[in-house]
């Protein structure tokens, strides 16, 4: 069993497990709930350098402010929204970007 703590943003409170955070209290894209802002603080890639690569094609840059927009009802794929525009990823592919919250 994992612990959560509670957590207030501008979308109400929620609750994200401990163990969803990275070593330096980073949380990935994928933890994130519809409606949250965060700013993009890595893109891990190590293992799958291509998969890096693209994610940083698309706007997923460190420093990069991403927004939430909406999640599929089973909660895969999610659409977010990063620059100017629009982008749907599968939670495995948004897992590689690590995250601080806005506002933490």
């Amino acid at each position: 069993m994992s612990s959560v703590e509670p957590e207030c943003g501008e979308a109400g409170a929620r609750t994200v497990s401990v163990a969803a955070r990275g070593a330096r209290g980073a949380l990935s894209l994928a933890d994130l709930a519809p409606g949250a802002r965060a700013t993009v603080t890595e893109v891990v890639g190590a293992q799958a350098p291509t998969v890096a690569r693209r994610l940083a094609d698309l706007g997923f840059v460190p420093g990069a402010v991403v927004e939430v927009v909406r999640r599929a009802p089973l909660r895969d794929p999610v659409v977010y929204r990063v620059q100017d525009y629009e982008v749907c990823l599968r939670r495995a592919q948004s897992a590689w970007v690590r995250v601080t919250e806005a506002g933490a």
